[in-house]
Parts: structure tokens; C-alpha cells; sequence
């Protein structure tokens, strides 16, 4: 599948330039620049950077016609060709709106790449190259290439911004939790620079390697118990963690949390369960395992590497609360015998770590409520962000409350 995009362009301050004729690009996920820009480059030899969605042929990704407002970064002279090629009318809203985020504005990538030119710069590590990779709500990423190798920046949405928190703690367990992106005045919304965290998570996917969405049994084992050693080491951590800005969904906060989230979407396909949330969670409490930090989204697509060395990325749905979570979101594309196996190895290390607790009855327990906290976070996207944006989560929401359902019954 691949994508054909229709580049409307702009210059600094925001003035209409008409658009390209449309294009093909080989990726159909729509937050996927790289490929656009390098489209415009090669095809009409203009540089772009892609600041938001403006519309699509479709409800949802992926695929499809899909139309994205960016900047013209040589722009010409108004009404002049774009590299020899003449641009066409385009009708599109460029009204402000108070959702939208600083980086899909005019003006906001090169600010965003000039604030990590300067911090590389301050470490000693001078910007030879610039790529946007990725640009959508959620974030917006960029691949900086220094001397010593790349480094990323990811900017996050204020729902999405304990990010660079969870970052720095896992990269200095022992240390203050406030990143130095925070302390030098970056301001909210801010992730990642100069390379990435160690102890085991990357601001970008800094580390080599790529996405193990095909990961198998093995590699999601390793995946695992890598990942079971950082949520051993965060039980101690958790309140510093909230304190700092981490959500707290533990106990009766998560059921709190997923009410107020999907407030006004229609959640009658799972009433049910919503009706019993709190009893489930009272029970789960009773299975004896602790409160740690949770990643929240922890599929393959989210950890980087080449099949030995796992790390894992994108901790922006972090969260304090049930280390359950996590196996759950790692196993739930997988045949019932092989997740089967995995969850028993999981268990196994947590009944080691929490002599007479239940792991296999606490997962039992969170299996609908995975896909309704998920529900709740897609609610949480589509409350924060402006509406052109919407077709990226707003089948989500119901999907997830019918999955909900469908693993209560």
C-alpha cells in the first residue's frame, strides 16, 4: 500500500503559494514525512517541512489521497513557479486554532531545529544534516546528524509531556527526574535531543537498528524481561515519578481517569464493564503485585533494535500503575499458546519478586481493561488536538471500546 500526497504550500508568514500536483510516496501511515519532503526534493526541487493534515479521501489511515499543509523553505517569489513547476489553486482554512501545536505552525520547525542546532552545538556535537521524519499530533521528529553520529528530537503535545521525565529517570535511575531539556528553559512539549537515554530507552529510536514490528517469541521474551528488570527497579520510584509529572493511574485512580476521558463518546457498547470497573480493580489490588512504572504501549513497533539487543522507545503513554499492562499490549497480536507462554514467563519472574502474589489472576482481571484504558487514551488524543487531525485516532475510540467488550464477555 502507498500513499499519494498533495503538498499545499505556504511561506514563513503563512501566505498561501497554491500546491504541488500530486504525488506517490511509497509509506501509507500518514505522520510519515521523510518521504514527502524527499518526494517534493527529488520531483520539483523544493524544500518543504511538513507542518500538519489538512484533509484525506478517508476516514482513517492508511493509504489514501491525503492532503498536508508545508512550508516552502526557498520560497520563490509569490505567484512564481516552484521549481519550474507550476503550482496549483488550492482551496484550504488556514485560521489559527488553540489546539494546534507549535511545530505545525509557519516559523515552527526551524525553531524547533534551531533550539537543538544550539544545545548539540553546547555538547560539542555540531548539526551537518537535517531530516524531518515524522510529523502529527502526537509529535513531531526530527533526525540531526553530528559527528558522533544522530541525534533525534521529538516535541510532544502537553498531554504527552512527562516524556522527557520518564527519559531522564530511566537514563539516571538514581538521579534528579527534571530532564536538562526542562532545565534549560525548552519549554513543555519538549523530548529528547542530544542522542537519546541509556539504561535501556531513546528520546527517538536513537540507537541503530529498526522497529521489530515482526518480532517473535524469543525476541518479545527478551523484550520482556529486559523490561521486567527497569519495572523491578521503578517500584521504588513510582511516587518520585508522580511527583514529577508521571500520571498516577493506580488503584481507583485508573477507573477516575478512564470515566472522566470518555465522557460524552458512546461507551454503551461497555457499560458493563465500566459499571463493574471499580470492583475489578479492588479485586486486582488483592493479587498482590506492586505499582511500577508502565509503558503503556509496549508493542514491537516500540522497541528498536537488530533482534539481540532491545530498546525500547516512545514512552510519551507512560504512566504509574499495574506492571500487567505491558505484557498484555506485547502479547495481544499473538496466537492464544504462544502468549500463553510468554505471560507465564512474566509471571513467573513477578511471583519470584512478589512472593504470594497471583500474576496470572491480575491478568486475567486487566484483559478488558487494557483495551478500555486504550479507548480512554485515544479519547484523551482527540479532546487535546484540532479537529482536521481527528480521522488519525477517531475510529480508534470505538474499536477499542468494542475490544473491551468483546475480552469482558
Amino acid at each position: 500500500m502507498s500513499r499519494t500526497v498533495t503538498v499545499v504550500l505556504v511561506d514563513a508568514d503563512g501566505r498561501p503559494l497554491g500546491a504541488l500536483p500530486p504525488f506517490e510516496v511509497p509509506d501509507p501511515w500518514w505522520q510519515q514525512v521523510a518521504s514527502i519532503v524527499d518526494g517534493a526534493r527529488r520531483r520539483y526541487g523544493v524544500d518543504v517541512a511538513v507542518l500538519r493534515l489538512l484533509d484525506a479521501d478517508r476516514p482513517h489511515p492508511p493509504g489514501g489521497h491525503v492532503r498536508y499543509l508545508a512550508q516552502l523553505l526557498d520560497a520563490p517569489a509569490r505567484g512564481a513557479a516552484a521549481g519550474g513547476v507550476p503550482r496549483e489553486p488550492a482551496a484550504v482554512d488556514l485560521a489559527p486554532h488553540p489546539r494546534r501545536q507549535p511545530w505545525a505552525e509557519p516559523g515552527g520547525p526551524a525553531r524547533s531545529v534551531a533550539w537543538a542546532t544550539d544545545e548539540l552545538r553546547r555538547l560539542g556535537r555540531p548539526v551537518t544534516a537535517v531530516a524531518q521524519q515524522r510529523t502529527w499530533n502526537l509529535s513531531a521528529i526530527w533526525r540531526l546528524d553530528t559527528p558522533q553520529g544522530p541525534a533525534w528530537l521529538k516535541q510532544l503535545p502537553p498531554f504527552a509531556s512527562h516524556e522527557p521525565t520518564v527519559l531522564a529517570w530511566l537514563a539516571h535511575p538514581t538521579g534528579p527526574t527534571v530532564p536538562t531539556e526542562a532545565k534549560a528553559g525548552a519549554g513543555p512539549g519538549w523530548a529528547g535531543g542530544a542522542g537519546g537515554g541509556r539504561g535501556g530507552a531513546d528520546a527517538a529510536g536513537a540507537r541503530g537498528g529498526e522497529d521489530r514490528y515482526g518480532a517473535g517469541e524469543a525476541e518479545r521474551a527478551a523484550i520482556m524481561a529486559a523490561h521486567h528488570a527497569r519495572q523491578r527497579h521503578a517500584v521504588g520510584a513510582v511516587d518520585r515519578l508522580v511527583a514529577d509529572g508521571v500520571p498516577d493511574l493506580r488503584g481507583h485512580r485508573l477507573a477516575e481517569w478512564i470515566r472522566a476521558r470518555l465522557t460524552g463518546h458512546d461507551v454503551s457498547v461497555a457499560a458493563g464493564l465500566l459499571d463493574g470497573l471499580d470492583r475489578r480493580l479492588r479485586r486486582l489490588r488483592d493479587c498482590g503485585l506492586p505499582d511500577t512504572l508502565v509503558h503503556g504501549d509496549l508493542h514491537p513497533g516500540n522497541v528498536r533494535g537488530d533482534g539481540t539487543r532491545p530498546v525500547v522507545i516512545d514512552w510519551a503513554d507512560a504512566f504509574a500503575g499495574h506492571p500487567a499492562f505491558d505484557i498484555l499490549r506485547l502479547t495481544e497480536t499473538l496466537d492464544p499458546a504462544t502468549a500463553g507462554r510468554l505471560v507465564d514467563a512474566w509471571a513467573d519472574r513477578w511471583r519470584a519478586d512478589a512472593p504470594g502474589s497471583d500474576p496470572h489472576r491480575a491478568v486475567d482481571l486487566l484483559r478488558p481493561v487494557a483495551p478500555l484504558r486504550l479507548a480512554a487514551v485515544y479519547a484523551m488524543f482527540l479532546a487535546g488536538i484540532e479537529p482536521s487531525e481527528h480521522p488519525y485516532h477517531a475510529h480508534d475510540v470505538p474499536a477499542a471500546l468494542a475490544q473491551a467488550a468483546a475480552e469482558a464477555s
